[in-house]
């Protein structure tokens, strides 16, 4: 059975946009009655990677959570929004600090909404199945104490997993540091793309809303630049959204491994013949020049596999802490899975170093840099930007 994903043009986060946007797109997938019915409890879940505030195009903008919540209210439901931020600083998560800086808490009171802090509500044991070094996990209970769950993911580049998504968006529903064990014991994008996957298929998710009004282009998910793009996708396929959020951006959604593998274990569609569009679009759109993070590599079915991994290598980054900006807040330190990075003198040890990007991902500042180590790789890239220029 094809997979249908809905697109609609929104060119800002001006309230009437995005609903006027947020109801053609729906209204595209049969209407709301299609997911929600009047009394359910619905949980909106954003994507809220730490406490970064709604322009740097690193989290769900708030506008688009506040639309739908208060969309949902005027239908009769109750609704939650909730989440869990990335790392911890002292052993607990930042998230009470990220639902303000978010501006989620401000979008929550607006829509008469009710927050859900992910770290202080509560788990649920899960059963693995694509995965055995942890056969049994906890995800937050909300998620599944509500009786319709939605996703509301950003459209955002990885520097490690190359995009994040609908699938990626549910890492978020580990709590606190938990996140950090799953990296440890998950450190090649391979595993983890399996981790994602198990939460996938561990998940009862009704429907995915992605802002991509304005998405992150570069170094994502944290440390890229703000890219307009001016539109919503939705769908109930995760899989099959995450792969046209991919092909949107340049990338083919199969050398992705989040999606790729999400798609083998059953969880969506992925081939574009079995996509179906709805909405402001018949076909899939692009987005030219979309800036990958540095060092992944546009697919291209034409060139050899060996010629691609020997560009990845040649331009591979890893993470130092730049000593300079380094404020000594120590959150690097303490969210690194591994324990790779001295408390002293914040040195990396890369003998140790799971290239997990926790530190780079989680630093309020902006201190922890992706560099390459390759001379030629940047006297190669030093020469780009001069003729560039």
């Amino acid at each position: 059975m094809p997979a249908v994903v809905g697109i609609v043009n929104c060119r800002n986060y001006e309230l009437a946009e995005v609903e006027q946007a947020v109801e053609r797109l729906i209204t595209s997938l049969g209407g709301w009655q299609a997911f929600v019915r009047p009394g359910q409890t619905v949980l909106l879940k954003p994507n809220m990677i730490g406490p970064r505030p709604p322009e740097q195009a690193a989290t769900t903008h708030p506008a688009v959570v506040q639309v739908i919540a208060t969309k949902l209210r005027e239908i009769g439901c109750t609704v939650w929004i909730g989440d869990s931020a990335g790392g911890a600083i002292g052993g607990i998560a930042p998230t009470a600090q990220a639902l303000k800086v978010c501006g989620f808490e401000a979008a929550a009171q607006a829509a008469g909404a009710e927050i859900k802090s992910f770290d202080a509500s509560g788990v649920v044991e899960v059963t693995s199945k694509f995965f055995d070094f942890k056969p049994k996990y906890h995800l937050a209970a909300p998620v599944f104490q509500a009786d319709v769950v939605i996703n509301l993911p950003k459209l955002k580049t990885h520097s490690a997993a190359i995009y994040t998504g609908a699938l990626k968006n549910l890492f978020g529903l580990v709590p606190g540091l938990g996140k950090a064990e799953f990296h440890r014991q998950a450190p090649t994008n391979e595993l983890f793309a399996e981790v994602i996957a198990d939460i996938n298929r561990n998940t009862p998710i009704t429907l995915t809303i992605m802002d991509a009004v304005v998405g992150m282009e570069g170094a994502g998910p944290t440390a890229g630049d703000p890219r307009e793009v001016g539109l919503l996708l939705a769908s109930t396929d995760r899989v099959a959204l995450d792969a046209v959020a991919c092909r949107l951006i340049g990338l083919d959604p199969a050398v992705v491994p989040i999606v790729q593998t999400a798609y083998e274990r059953g969880l969506g569609e992925l081939a574009a013949a079995n996509i179906t569009f709805t909405g402001d679009y018949a076909e899939q759109p692009v987005v030219h020049g979309y800036r990958l993070p540095a060092g992944k590599k546009r697919s291209n079915p034409k060139v050899a596999k060996f010629m691609l991994n020997t560009v990845v290598n040649l331009f591979k980054t890893r993470p130092q802490v730049n000593q300079e900006r380094c404020r000594k807040c120590d959150i690097c330190v303490e969210n690194c899975p591994v324990e790779a990075i001295d408390p002293q003198s914040k040195l990396i040890d890369y003998s140790v170093c799971i290239e997990c990007l926790c530190c780079h991902e989680l630093c309020p500042h902006g201190c922890v840099d992706l560099v390459r180590q390759n001379k030629l790789a940047n006297a190669l890239m030093g020469l780009a930007r001069r003729m560039h220029k």
